[in-house]
């Protein structure tokens, strides 16, 4: 099957300056990176660079403008050298003349880390792939480079300067990790083996109703089990009494102006979206498991046993299965039942299985579960997310016209 793309495996690198742009954002504690699963994922696009002796400069970001995670890059670039073994230098600059200077400077095997790219304010302003390639952060840097790859799957979902700008005026080509990652979910999406399952969990309820839309209306999943806040959103469309607790829950999501939605989509399918008969309420300090047959009084924390139990066997007898959050509130071990199980089910499923999102890989791996139970392990979360809902991301639609561009 061709690629979409051209990737490292399509270029000689050796003795070319390369832009390489990845997604180390990393989750943050006391101002210090607290975990470094993401920077980890870049160290083999960017071992495999350098072995080829290419001169790397790596291009990311960190937070948002008005948060407390927005830092600069100078622990990222620590980390990626302690854990890659590499002399890698960070730059406290972007597009200035320090930041050029040190990129003329360059020798073969070199690696540069600049400063988080959103100290620039037209990162991420709303414009098309076409006016961020008329960005001063594409002008200034773009004629310092031979090669433009593009690894940060992660933020394909987003239209902003340094993800789609350089696909316009440079040779470009995909990363290991958007390599990886873009396969993984277009076999979800495009081409699973069925009977092909959906599991949609945590609190993101749009992202879901929107993956379940398509994905239903392609014919590209057989069941969709509902789990976490959506399958309190699906329950209260199916006219079960969820109780004024949980209904002011999903207010202040925002996910009750979701409802019309959720009932056309039950009214729809009623075969293949399955919802909870039964689940797990917190009730003075303890887990009650209740059906949803009768009104409930308290608040929803996970799915039921016997929902479980209907769950697993479903996941076991699929050929494909996908992934994206929580079945509950599995930080409190009492509400774990449900996240558990799916995991273990999918563990012991011989088929295709992704999980995906931020909040789920946590899940998993706070659980007791590792990426190898799995076919598949994604960090990418709205990216997956609006991949699912039929959309194409940004970033992987510059890479194909960059693809298009060199064989003219």
């Amino acid at each position: 099957m061709e690629k979409p793309f051209l990737t490292i495996d399509d270029v000689d690198v050796k003795g070319k300056r390369v832009l390489l742009r990845v997604d180390m954002n990393s989750p943050l504690e006391n101002g210090k990176i607290a975990s470094t699963k993401r920077i980890e994922r870049y160290l083999p696009t960017i071992k495999e660079l350098v072995d080829n002796g290419a001169k790397v400069v790596v291009i990311a970001h960190q937070g948002r403008p008005g948060r407390p995670d927005f830092i600069s890059l100078q622990q990222h670039a620590k980390a990626l050298s302690k854990l890659s073994g590499l002399d890698i230098t960070f730059v406290d600059d972007i597009i200035g003349s320090n930041a050029i200077k040190k990129i003329n400077e360059m020798k073969d095997g070199d690696v540069l880390v600049l400063e988080n790219v959103r100290f620039l304010a037209e990162e991420t302003l709303k414009k098309s792939e076409e006016e961020h390639a008329q960005s001063l952060l594409v002008r200034r840097l773009a004629p310092l480079f031979d090669i433009f790859v593009s690894d940060a799957y992660y933020v394909a979902h987003r239209s902003h300067a340094s993800v789609v700008g350089f696909s316009y005026a440079l040779p470009s080509i995909a990363g290991r990790v958007m390599e990886e990652e873009a396969i993984a979910i277009d076999n979800i999406v495009e081409n699973p083996e069925r009977p092909s399952v959906l599991i949609l969990g945590g609190v993101k309820a749009e992202d879901s109703i929107r993956a379940m839309e398509n994905m239903l209306l392609m014919e590209k999943a057989d069941y969709v089990l509902t789990c976490g806040v959506i399958a309190v959103l699906f329950l209260a469309a199916d006219g079960c009494d969820v109780g004024l607790i949980n209904i002011d829950s999903m207010r202040k999501l925002e996910v009750y102006g979701l409802l019309p939605r959720a009932k056309a989509l039950i009214k729809r399918y009623p075969e293949k979206i399955k919802i909870p008969i039964d689940v797990a309420v917190h009730k003075e300090g303890k887990r009650v498991e209740v059906s949803v047959s009768k009104p409930i009084n308290h608040l929803i924390m996970d799915i039921g046993k016997e929902t479980i139990r209907e769950y697993s066997e479903t996941i076991k007898q699929a050929k494909t299965v996908c992934y994206n959050g929580p079945a509950g509130v599995f930080e409190n071990p009492d509400f774990g039942d449900g996240t558990i199980a799916i995991l273990k089910a999918m563990k012991e499923n011989r088929g295709f299985t992704l999980l995906g999102g931020g909040h789920t890989v946590s899940a998993m791996e706070k659980l007791g579960f590792n990426r190898n139970d799995f076919s598949y392990v994604s960090l990418a979360g709205g990216a997956m997310m609006m991949r699912l809902a039929g959309e194409e991301l940004p970033g992987v639609k510059a890479l194909k016209i960059a693809k298009e561009h060199m064989f003219r």
